[in-house]
């Protein structure tokens, strides 16, 4: 019998679920209606799946009608895909109403909401899936197992730097994220996936948490400072943006990019491309963060969104030597005609060539090692995304690496960025324990 879905939330990233279900896993799976403030959204899909995919288009149902439709079509599993800040909402009504929920990172925004979540997976009884899909990708996987191994030792220091280039980093300051009431900034929304592999790789979860973080690129007044004196406000129909590389440009032949915002706009004013030298920016661009584990570990970590190249480095101390993993990615436009499991979109992700080897072991005495793996087909989020998707869909057949990450998971890994944004404010180090009820 198959299992059967909705999806709440049409936006960019709700395809690589919605074609899972339509196309890949369907002999499994029933995919039942969309939801989502935005009707032209949800057009837009059923146009998709139905011209695309050859699935027959599914109900709508606007956001307000969310009960109505866990009702009418009755799912045993709702994919919460919507804009981060609404997430919480969307996971405790579908538990209520007897839904499992599986929710795209982060599983929410702040701690108030967190815990709401914590407490109503223990008071329904519900499951609660958050997709970490860099859990999945091989090299991240490789990287799990010889700290499983013991090859280092025991570890007790980590240095982890990610970096943001100016198409994928800047595209954070066009769209939503740049509001930290929708997202949480950067520390939310996107390190969720790295300290999530964090906590994964080690073993544990944070303890203490320091941070500093300040818009120092991105934002009017950066560019002000610059010598910049033109500035406009959003990208379509402007001259100027047409001479700025960091513009979004959307074309009548981008199907996606126009469908899903351009042609949505007059039902809820969002614009996708809005300058990321304009005002009204309240995320940070430059983060850093030290992280002491239960373990004992202590981890530096640093995320900046403005960089040449796109990537992570991660050096891993233990008593035995030294790990050393470097990642160079491909960046994409969320949305874009380069996005995941669109025709030709987003395949490339995680595939360029490192710089340096990717995986280096150093024992404290002896030679250098680089560690090979088994890279088979890659995709999105470096391998993550399909691995992940199987998962998903056709359940979990093994776990020993602890890749299916749980509610709990989804919580340890935002409340270290939650945590980070309350020193960012304070100055002052913050115990997990001080912000969080399990």
């Amino acid at each position: 019998m198959k299992k059967s879905y909705v999806v709440v939330g049409t936006g960019g990233r709700s395809s690589m679920y919605i074609t899972a279900l339509a196309k890949d896993f369907s002999e499994r799976c029933e995919l039942k209606a969309f939801c989502d403030s935005n009707q032209k959204r949800m057009d837009f899909y059923n146009e998709y799946i139905s011209k695309d995919l050859g699935h027959p288009p599914v109900p709508t149902y606007k956001n307000h009608d969310f009960d109505r439709m866990i009702a009418e079509q009755k799912p045993d599993v709702v994919i919460v895909t919507s804009i981060d800040r609404t997430h919480h909402l969307y996971i405790c009504r579908a538990m209520e109403l007897g839904c499992d929920v599986i929710s795209e990172k982060p599983m929410t925004i702040d701690a108030e909401k967190c815990q709401m979540v914590l407490d109503t997976v223990g008071r329904t009884g519900r499951n609660l899936t958050v997709t970490f899909n860099y859990r999945y990708s091989p090299r991240n996987t490789k990287v799990k197992e010889l700290l499983a191994k013991g090859i280092a030792g025991d570890i007790i220091s980590v240095h982890f730097e990610w970096l943001l280039d100016t198409s994928h980093g800047a595209d954070y300051f066009r769209r939503w994220h740049r509001d930290k009431r929708n997202s949480g900034g950067l520390m939310v929304h996107k390190a969720t996936h790295h300290f999530d592999l964090m906590n994964w790789w080690l073993g544990s979860s944070p303890e203490t948490v320091f941070a500093m973080g300040d818009l120092r690129f991105y934002g009017k007044a950066n560019a002000e400072n610059r010598g910049t004196t033109e500035f406009y406000s959003r990208a379509r129909n402007s001259e100027l943006a047409s001479k700025d590389p960091f513009a979004l440009k959307v074309t009548d032949g981008d199907r996606w990019l126009k469908g899903l915002y351009y042609d949505a706009e007059a039902e809820d004013s969002y614009y996708r491309d809005q300058s990321v030298f304009s005002d009204g920016i309240s995320i940070e661009d430059t983060m850093a963060v030290m992280v002491k584990y239960k373990n004992k570990a202590v981890m530096t970590y640093s995320l900046n969104a403005f960089c040449p190249w796109e990537g992570y480095r991660v050096c891993f101390n233990g008593t035995k030597g030294r790990i050393e993993f470097n990642v160079v990615e491909s960046s994409y436009v969320s949305g874009h005609h380069e996005d995941f499991n669109m025709p030709g979109m987003r395949e490339l992700e995680g595939r360029k060539e490192a710089l340096v080897p990717e995986i280096i072991f150093q024992p404290l005495w002896g030679k250098a090692n680089v560690i090979d793996y088994e890279k088979g087909d890659l995709g999105g989020h470096g391998g993550g995304d399909q691995r992940l998707l199987k998962n998903l869909f056709e359940g979990v057949t093994d776990n020993s690496l602890g890749h299916a990450a749980s509610h709990i998971d989804g919580a340890m890994s935002i409340l270290t960025g939650i945590a980070a944004n309350t020193s960012f404010k304070t100055g002052l180090p913050v115990n997990i324990r001080d912000i969080i009820r399990f």
